[in-house]
């Protein structure tokens, strides 16, 4: 490539972000998240997803260079997301637990780069490398944290030329997750709600301390009981005893069949956040708004999150931010059906 074609805005918003590496003879390249040297074309018009957080990203920032989801919508998902963006092809996913896609694949889809935003350990940078040697597609890693997606956006924006977008939503990102932790951050810790993520069918496979999937109780102020049991990790699976013997005074969850039987359990009965009608289910179309995939569809969550467990707090119409948050975002108002649906799930009278 030669010098100049990378576009000077990009080259100096790189450069802010520290991502930008010494200009080599006629290349462009950046050092990604996993340290890695990766050069950039000059013009990035297809993009291939490696997981699911990325197509989220990809979508919010540039839907028109998105190649195809990792997983084709749903038809509950599709009529959230415009229909030219819905109806995109499956790809499949190179990373996390049941990788679908082959290298035949991504040479078919033409990508420009190939992105992987979430963890950038070196599993995943060994993927990187192997899949960019046999293919000769660039393939850029960037940290997906909840906390960082305000940086998310800024990088991913200019390394596909789209910055003013990025910075709209980045400073959306800084705005959502500052005030809620701000205001929560009052509750004196003795006050603070015991919560237990129930995830699965059942309920009995959670996140614990550093798990990406719950995440956006972080900045809610909460006591996340399985953590404080269990310590450090991933998702996990528990017993309803140790759930009974946690005692939560809230259970969030993004499973539909839990939710809707939960209430007849005898076991699950005995628990206090049963007994007192607290357990939540998270709305979930186009993407759950707590959980998966653990990316920048999780910032409405955050402020779901707060309203239902603190709703003193939080006065403000969540019909009204939703309604705001799937526009920027999803590019696309809801109907007053749609917001109807995704702010409809109560528990039982």
């Amino acid at each position: 490539m030669r010098r100049g074609a990378f576009p000077l805005a990009r080259v100096l918003v790189l450069a802010a972000l520290s991502l930008l590496a010494p200009l080599g003879a006629g290349a462009a390249s950046i050092t990604d998240a996993a340290g890695r040297r990766v050069e950039l074309p000059g013009r990035i018009e297809r993009v291939l997803p490696a997981g699911p957080p990325t197509s989220v990203i990809v979508y919010m920032l540039a839907p028109e260079k998105l190649v195809g989801w990792t997983r084709a919508l749903s038809p509950a998902e599709r009529p959230y997301i415009p229909a030219r963006y819905a109806g995109l092809p499956e790809i499949g996913r190179l990373t996390g637990r049941g990788s679908t896609v082959n290298l035949e694949a991504v040479l078919r889809a033409r990508p420009d780069l190939i992105l992987d935003i979430g963890s950038t350990g070196p599993t995943y940078a060994s993927l990187a490398d192997r899949v960019e040697a046999q293919t000769g597609i660039p393939y850029a890693l960037i940290g997906g944290r909840l906390a960082d997606s305000a940086a998310t956006f800024r990088t991913v924006g200019a390394i596909l030329g789209v910055e003013e977008r990025a910075e709209t939503l980045a400073r959306y990102a800084e705005k959502t997750l500052h005030e809620v932790a701000e205001r929560t951050s009052r509750i004196p810790h003795d006050q603070r709600l015991k919560v237990f993520v129930g995830r699965g069918p059942r309920g009995l496979e959670t996140g614990i301390a550093g798990s990406i999937n719950v995440e956006a109780l972080d900045f809610v102020a909460v006591r996340n009981v399985a953590a404080e049991s269990l310590g450090a990790g991933g998702i996990v699976n528990v017993s309803l005893e140790q759930v009974l013997e946690w005692q939560p005074d809230a259970i969030v969850t993004i499973d539909r069949n839990f939710f809707a039987t939960v209430w007849n359990h005898p076991a699950w009965a005995e628990v206090k956040a049963v007994r007192d009608k607290r357990v939540y289910l998270s709305p979930g179309l186009p993407f759950t708004w707590i959980d998966s995939p653990p990316s920048a569809n999780r910032l409405i969550g955050v402020r779901w999150l707060a309203k239902v467990l603190y709703p003193e707090l939080f006065p403000e119409d969540l019909r009204e931010e939703t309604r705001r948050f799937y526009a920027l975002f999803y590019h696309q108002e809801p109907t007053e059906a749609q917001l109807d649906q995704l702010l409809g799930s109560r528990a039982p009278r």
